[in-house]
């Protein structure tokens, strides 16, 4: 089951996950230029992000449901913990300076009590810095996700949690948009025999292991007829702008 378990987590090292890859460490890195003080981090993931985020911190605490196979006796200033949340059992109010997670709270059940906790553990004046596919760009039914997000969605969630708001989005460039084409199309040859479109009649659990097949099926065949346009796309080219229906990803900051 690890392997299913894992399906969302990108590699750094298989070509066909680049896009994916470059479009989440580019979420790493503005966030590294915020950061300071004491952070936390929710969904550790694969662990790449810790080697961009902890040179930034005093104190980097990084937590996910799964065990990591990083060897954390490498930093000094940062701490794993294995929990599943929400809550944050353990973690008192007014403790963290910010706040990062990163393609979680789609997967997150109570996405209000999700928040919530983060407020409560930031202090007053901290930051969570978050991001989430735009719901707007989904080709199709992701079922590893709860839900997806309108910009307008989750900026009424942020403020029932108590932040202040700044909505920005991730976005790609020309280079992006070619590969975005591609893949367009070759989902579309998949998603065609769908025709009683059952990715979104059938419970999402029984679609899990099909999709996590076919999504792996895919990006391979995509790589490998587009090989230069995957394995070129960087993090350069990703910016943030004021998020709107065009980004791909929410990236949203709130303030205590």
């Amino acid at each position: 089951m690890s392997k299913i378990q894992t399906a969302e987590r990108v590699s750094a090292t298989d070509f066909s996950d680049n896009y994916v890859f470059q479009r989440s460490v580019f979420a790493y890195q503005e966030a590294a230029k915020l950061v300071h003080g004491k952070v936390c981090e929710i969904g550790t993931g694969s662990g790449y992000g810790i080697k961009i985020i902890a040179p930034h911190c005093n104190e980097f605490v990084t937590i996910d449901k799964f065990k990591c196979d990083i060897d954390f006796s490498e930093y000094k200033n940062v701490k794993f913990l294995q929990m599943e949340i929400p809550p944050f059992i353990g973690i008192a109010e007014n403790t963290f300076d910010f706040v990062i997670t990163f393609q979680v709270i789609e997967h997150i059940e109570n996405d209000y009590a999700f928040l919530s906790e983060i407020f409560r553990i930031l202090k007053p004046g901290g930051k969570l810095i978050l991001t989430t596919p735009n719901k707007v760009q989904s080709l199709t039914r992701n079922p590893w996700h709860v839900r997806e997000y309108l910009v307008s969605e989750l900026e009424i969630l942020y403020t029932k949690c108590g932040f202040k708001l700044e909505s920005l989005g991730v976005f790609g460039n020309n280079k992006v948009a070619k590969y975005l084409v591609k893949n367009k199309e070759s989902i579309s040859k998949i998603t065609r025999w769908d025709i009683f479109n059952l990715q979104y009649n059938l419970p999402r659990t029984w679609l899990q292991v099909p999709y996590d097949i076919l999504n792996r099926m895919n990006r391979k065949k995509v790589a490998a007829a587009h090989l230069d346009i995957t394995k070129n796309i960087t993090t350069e080219d990703f910016s943030l702008a004021k998020a709107n229906n065009d980004c791909l990803d929410l990236f949203y900051i709130g303030t205590k």
